[in-house]
């Protein structure tokens, strides 16, 4: 081979030597020359999209290896077709390798979609399953407390996401942060991850460790296998029935993950997460301020219109003295009437006295016990004979009622009252004859009046009744319509059925000669 290195002779061995560079550009060389042209099939993996400079960094694989790979700026701005992550992909280009990182690569210069890798479509599966269960339906979903007094994070201890958190949350809100270590990649990511979030909710405080009011589970960026332990099912469902309201925070913004469907809050960094967690405590602490300020403003304001309300109140009142003055007045003058109303009140008093102490000398009073005396002698002597002539007129009242209720009497009252008993059931059964005949006769007189007035009474003299077809007495011949349906009734309430054979208004026909059997109608 001519690209070969010429071999440098060594008197120690026969082998050739060759320096690295000589060793990476031969390798170089023999790679290029062998896969100049190459189609490579596998899945998307570590896609961020273009770097800055413009190249596009990433990884194809299947279930056995992996290639990096690499588009440059040149050939990515050509490409009718942008890979996605986890998309399978077919890729046109060459084999090289980095002489500077003894890495092989393939630099592609067109892509094409071929299906959707293994893992994506696992993940798609999952992710519909879950949902169907409603894991993810927004009414599970929790609010995060405004103010919260302990934070628990799940989290690898080591990397910088537990730092960036603690010193979001430093910076904010200082205060106190639980850390549950986990592994954030591999085999044993998920069951660590679902294992933290149930432990944080079994705490109960008695433990010594407080209960946190927000949980955060965080990671930062990686490929799809990197975050691949944050899909699994385990750390869905513990997701979702966290009773602690759960914040995620895996990967980039870009990075979508099953346990940012089941978490309460989705943020879109690490970082974010802090952010969203906790308040700025300077902007709480100058809210407070403002609002004492406004507080104290207010109620100073409100103060000094209290008291010109009052000044204007006590300028409409009148000075004391005034208020004051008609009472003293009237004081005064009933003080000054008093006087004079307590002497002339002792002067009747002693009026009054001196002409009742005259009238109760020793004479007058014993006139006047002896004509009571008198009175009451007269009394004693005559009530003896009142109470003997009422004793009298009572007895023989009493004797006219005895006399009345002997049995002799009675036995009269009883047989008079037989007497008139029966006189009055002879009256009554009497007039009882007497209506009933009455109305008898007066029912005979209407029936022979109801005969004599009805229909009946006129059939019998020979006449005829026509009925329609409703059975309604037909009154006119004007009423009647050629083919129409009649019912004539005779004495005895016999009915024949006939048919009209002319109408209303039409000429009668010319009489015809009837059979022997049926009489003329009219």
């Amino acid at each position: 081979m001519n690209d070969q290195p010429a071999p440098t002779d060594s008197p120690r061995s026969n082998v050739a030597e060759f320096s690295v560079s000589e060793i990476s550009f031969a390798v170089k060389r023999t790679i290029e020359d062998r896969f100049d042209r190459v189609r490579i099939r596998g899945e998307v993996s570590g896609w961020r999209g273009p770097h800055s400079s413009g190249h596009a960094y990433f990884t194809l694989k299947d279930e056995k290896a992996r290639i990096d790979a690499v588009i440059w700026r040149g050939a990515f701005s050509k490409l009718s077709f942008l890979p996605e992550e986890g998309l399978e992909v077919i890729a046109t280009g060459k084999l090289t390798t980095y002489p500077g990182s003894s890495k092989y690569q393939v630099v592609i210069d067109n892509i094409e979609p071929a299906g959707a890798g293994a893992l994506m479509a696992l993940l798609e599966e999952r992710r519909r399953k879950l949902a169907a269960e409603g894991l993810f339906a927004e009414e599970r979903k929790q609010l995060l407390p405004y103010m919260p007094r302990v934070i628990g994070v799940v989290t690898s201890p080591t990397g910088a996401v537990i730092r960036d958190i603690m010193h979001r949350i430093n910076d904010r809100f200082p205060l106190h942060v639980i850390v549950w270590p986990v592994r954030v990649q591999g085999d044993t990511c998920g069951a660590e991850v679902a294992n933290a979030i149930r432990g944080f909710n079994a705490l109960d405080g008695s433990q010594g460790i407080a209960r946190p009011d927000v949980l955060i589970v965080a990671r930062g960026g990686g490929s799809l296998e990197d975050l691949w332990g944050f899909n699994e099912e385990a750390v869905v469902r513990a997701a979702a029935e966290s009773m602690i309201p759960l914040v995620s925070a895996v990967g980039h913004e870009t990075d979508w993950t099953l346990i940012d469907h089941a978490a309460d809050v989705r943020a879109p960094t690490p970082t974010g997460a802090a952010e969203i967690a906790v308040p700025v405590r300077a902007e709480l602490e100058a809210n407070i301020a403002q609002l004492g300020a406004r507080l104290k403003s207010g109620i100073g304001r409100l103060a000094d219109r209290k008291r010109d309300a009052l000044r204007a109140a006590s300028r409409a009142l009148p000075a004391p003295d005034g208020l004051l003055a008609m009472p003293r007045q009237s004081f005064d003058n009933l003080e000054r009437r008093l006087a004079q109303g307590l002497g002339t009140n002792v002067t009747a008093k002693r009026s009054a006295y001196a002409l009742a102490a005259g009238r109760l000398n020793p004479n007058r009073l014993a006139a006047l016990a002896d004509r009571d005396r008198r009175s009451l002698e007269r009394f004693e002597r005559d009530l003896p004979r009142a109470l003997r002539r009422v004793a009298d007129r009572k007895g023989e009242a009493l004797k006219l009622r005895a006399s009345r209720l002997t049995i002799s009497g009675i036995d009269r009252q009883r047989r008079l009252g037989s007497d008139r008993l029966g006189d009055l059931s002879a009256r009554l059964f009497r007039a009882l004859d007497l209506r009933l005949t009455d109305a008898r006769n007066t029912l005979d007189q209407k029936g022979r009046l109801l005969k004599t007035l009805s229909y009946e009474s006129v059939l019998d003299r020979g006449f005829a009744l026509v009925r329609d077809d409703k059975d309604q007495p037909v009154k006119r011949a004007s009423g009647v319509k050629k083919g129409a349906t009649l019912t004539i009734e005779f004495a005895g309430r016999e009915r024949v059925g006939v048919v009209a054979t002319e109408g209303s208004g039409s000429t009668p026909p010319k009489p015809k000669k009837k059979p022997p059997q049926q009489g003329d109608l009219f």
